[in-house]
């Protein structure tokens, strides 16, 4: 070190040490614990400088980044309940199985009995004590017990579902316009009801492929909802619209049916027939009505005819 340089240091506090001061000391020991101090300070003060220079910290851990929960897999829709069936919540939902359309009477109705199924619309109903025969409005089953008639595919089984759906049952009776038919049988829309609500039982067998809807004015109140269920009978190859159940209009023309009769298959002249020689009624006759099943020229041949009140 250049003389004059400890001086100039910033610890030059340490030069007015008396390194002579204490007489009887030898010289190089004074000069070595001179030397200590000295080291000693210098390295105290970059300690105390290092520090002042060090960066200073947070010392609160700053807060995480939020993630969110990532959506679940979506599963296949759920349908939404239709009105009138019990969830589990206790809010009516009614079967999809068991109409087209939610309905309920759109009139008032009368409580009765069914004591016994004849066919597939044709009932034997008790309504205080009274026994009336009773058919269904909107629709029509194939035939099992009309005498002028053989059994038609599909009208056991008709008979079969009804029985199942109202045989011993309460039912209510709805009133369209039309008291009775011309042969004296209730018209009526018959309904029952259970937790799932109302059911009309006319438009049940249209649903489940048994009946074909039918309209009979003026009682048309719900011949729409008859129509869309035969559509989605239909569509689902249900009851006599199974593929196969029943014999093919095209196949029978090809058999030989007369083309005036388009609904049914009746054989060309000859011979002559009459009504009484086949089994159906109120079928579609178009012209020239070779048969001439259609004696009052308004489009239906063979109709019923109502017997005279005596």
């Amino acid at each position: 070190m250049r003389p004059g340089a400890l001086a100039q240091h910033p610890l030059n506090v340490l030069t007015v040490l008396p390194l002579r001061s204490a007489p009887g000391i030898a010289e190089s020991n004074l000069q070595r614990m001179g030397r200590r101090v000295v080291a000693l300070l210098i390295g105290a003060a970059l300690v105390v400088g290092c520090a002042s220079a060090a960066p200073v910290f947070p010392t609160t851990r700053p807060a995480p980044i939020p993630t969110l929960k990532p959506p679940p897999t979506p599963g296949p829709p759920t349908s939404p309940p239709a009105s009138g069936a019990v969830s589990a919540s206790g809010a009516p939902s009614p079967l999809p199985s068991l109409s087209v359309a939610a309905l309920e009477p759109a009139g008032p109705v009368t409580l009765a009995q069914v004591k016994r199924v004849v066919d597939g619309d044709t009932i034997h109903v008790d309504i205080n004590g009274t026994d009336f025969t009773l058919r269904y409005i909107g629709m029509d089953t194939p035939e099992t017990v009309n005498p002028d008639k053989p059994i038609e595919p599909g009208g056991p089984e008709a008979s079969v579902a009804n029985k199942n759906l109202v045989e011993g049952k309460q039912v209510y009776l709805e009133k369209d316009v039309s008291e009775t038919d011309q042969y004296g049988r209730l018209l009526r829309y018959v309904w029952i009801r259970n937790f799932a609500g109302w059911v009309m039982i006319d438009q049940q067998l249209v649903l489940e492929g048994w009946a074909r809807s039918k309209a009979y004015p003026p009682d048309t109140r719900y011949q729409t909802y008859f129509d869309a269920a035969q559509a989605s009978a239909q569509q689902a190859g249900l009851g006599i619209w199974a593929p196969g159940f029943l014999p093919s209009p095209t196949a029978a023309l090809s058999v030989a049916c007369d083309p005036s009769y388009p609904s049914v298959c009746i054989p060309p002249p000859p011979p002559d027939l009459d009504c009484s020689d086949i089994p159906y009624r109120d079928f579609p006759v178009l012209p020239p009505d070779p048969d001439h099943f259609d004696g009052d020229h308004n489009g239906f041949g063979c109709e019923f005819v109502a017997s005279p009140t005596p």
